[in-house]
C-alpha cells in the first residue's frame, strides 16, 4: 500500500475509535444523569463507567455541560428531525413550509421524550439542563426565520402581522410546553398534534386568501 494510502487508512481507524470512544462516554452519562440526575454526576464518574481516563472526556466534550449539550443535540436533532427537514427543504411555498414546521416541531418532541425524558424527570430543576435548554430555543428561534421572512417576502402573512410578531407567534406554538401539555397531559396523538398545529400556524400567520389556496391544495 502507498504510503498516502497508509496515511488514510491509519486516519480513518483513528476516527472510527474517537467516535466509539464518544458513543461509549455518551451512553455512560446518559445512565448516569437517568439514574442520579446531571447535578449529581461528575466527569470522574462518567469516564469510570465508559471506561476511558477523565482526561479523555475532556478532550471531547470539554465541560460536563458538553456532554449534555451532545446528548440534547443528538436527540432533538437527530434521524427523524433530519427526515422532516429534508421533507421540509423541498417546499417552495412559503405556506407549506409553515404548515410543515408542525412536523419539524413533532420531530423534535418525539424524539426528546423517547431519549430524554429519563434525564429530564431525575434533573427537572438542574441549571445545567436550564442552560442548555434555553441555548435550544435560541437555536430553534434562529432555524425558523427563513420560514417566517419568505411568508413575507411572498406577501401571504396576516394583514397588519410584522415579521417579528410572526416570529414570536410560530415560536411560541412549536414550544415544548404546548407539546407537553396537548401529548402528554392531554392524551393526544403525535399525529393529532401535528395536525391542530399545522392548521393552528396557517390561521395565525397567513392571511385569508393564501390559507385558502393552501387548504384546497390539500383536497
Amino acid at each position: 500500500m502507498p504510503a498516502s494510502g497508509k496515511r488514510r487508512y491509519a486516519s480513518a481507524l483513528r476516527s472510527r475509535s474517537a467516535e466509539a470512544t464518544k458513543t461509549r462516554i455518551l451512553d455512560a452519562a446518559k445512565e448516569l444523569f437517568t439514574n442520579q440526575g446531571i447535578d449529581g454526576v461528575t466527569i470522574a464518574r462518567i469516564a469510570e463507567t465508559a471506561g476511558v481516563a477523565a482526561a479523555t472526556v475532556y478532550a471531547l466534550f470539554k465541560s460536563k455541560e458538553g456532554i449534555l449539550r451532545a446528548l440534547m443535540r443528538a436527540s432533538l436533532f437527530g434521524q427523524k428531525f433530519q427526515d422532516a427537514l429534508a421533507k421540509l427543504e423541498g417546499v417552495t411555498d412559503p405556506v407549506g413550509a409553515i404548515a410543515l414546521t408542525a412536523h419539524v416541531a413533532r420531530a423534535i418532541y418525539e424524539s426528546e421524550s423517547a431519549e430524554l425524558g429519563l434525564i429530564r424527570g431525575a434533573s427537572a430543576f438542574s441549571p445545567a439542563l436550564r442552560n442548555m435548554e434555553q441555548e435550544f430555543e435560541t437555536t430553534r428561534f434562529e432555524m425558523q426565520e427563513q420560514r417566517v421572512a419568505h411568508l413575507f417576502a411572498k406577501a401571504k402573512q396576516r394583514e397588519g402581522l410584522r415579521l417579528d410578531e410572526a416570529r414570536r407567534i410560530l415560536w411560541m406554538y412549536t414550544s415544548r410546553d404546548i407539546y407537553r401539555m396537548l401529548v402528554h397531559e392531554g392524551g393526544w396523538t403525535p399525529d393529532r398534534y401535528q395536525q391542530w398545529l399545522s392548521e393552528i400556524l396557517v390561521r395565525a400567520l397567513v392571511n385569508d386568501e393564501a390559507g385558502r389556496e393552501w387548504a384546497s391544495s390539500l383536497d
